[in-house]
């Protein structure tokens, strides 16, 4: 109940960072998800900060906004967050881990559904579906990323 892509990308793992850790910037580059929000004061990514996205599941519908917790923020290296659902207990972490290389940054995005016996039957039915949905997307998120932080210019 878990996946994950990884991408290079010839810019600093802190560019890189910057970009996925500013959650305002999440409809630039998911398909799912096209807007968020920081929450109670919150301004930016630390520890504990909490946000809320607003999805179109599947790219299509139906449209609802998720309550989320950044659960990991270590700058240059790496960006989590799990996502609330009913009685506000996670039902997915997404994760973004940086490695930086010679050339830039190997980027990979992974997520990970909690293990319930409620989960657990809903990938049973619908995990290979949804699974190869959330690798296709966690591509295409990272390519508008890669796009984004190439064209900015030699890496940092």
């Amino acid at each position: 109940m878990r996946g994950s892509v990884t991408v290079h990308m010839a810019a600093s793992a802190d560019r890189v960072w910057n970009l996925v850790s500013d959650i305002t910037r999440t409809g630039d580059f998911s398909p799912e998800t096209f807007e968020a929000e920081w929450l109670g004061g919150a301004i930016g990514p630390e520890l504990g900060a909490r946000f809320r996205g607003h999805v179109r599941r599947n790219g299509r519908g139906p449209v609802y906004w998720t309550v989320c917790t950044v659960v990991a923020c270590d700058p240059g290296h790496e960006f989590a967050f799990a996502v609330a659902g009913p009685g506000k207990m996670t039902v997915n972490t997404w994760r973004y881990q940086l490695e930086p290389t010679a050339d830039g940054t190997d980027v990979t995005e992974s997520f990970e559904l909690a293990d319930t016996p409620l989960i657990r039957l809903y990938w049973m039915i619908a995990g290979f579906a949804r699974g190869r949905t959330n690798l296709d997307g966690m591509r295409v998120t990272l390519e508008k990323i890669k796009a984004v932080t190439e064209s900015a210019g030699p890496s940092q």
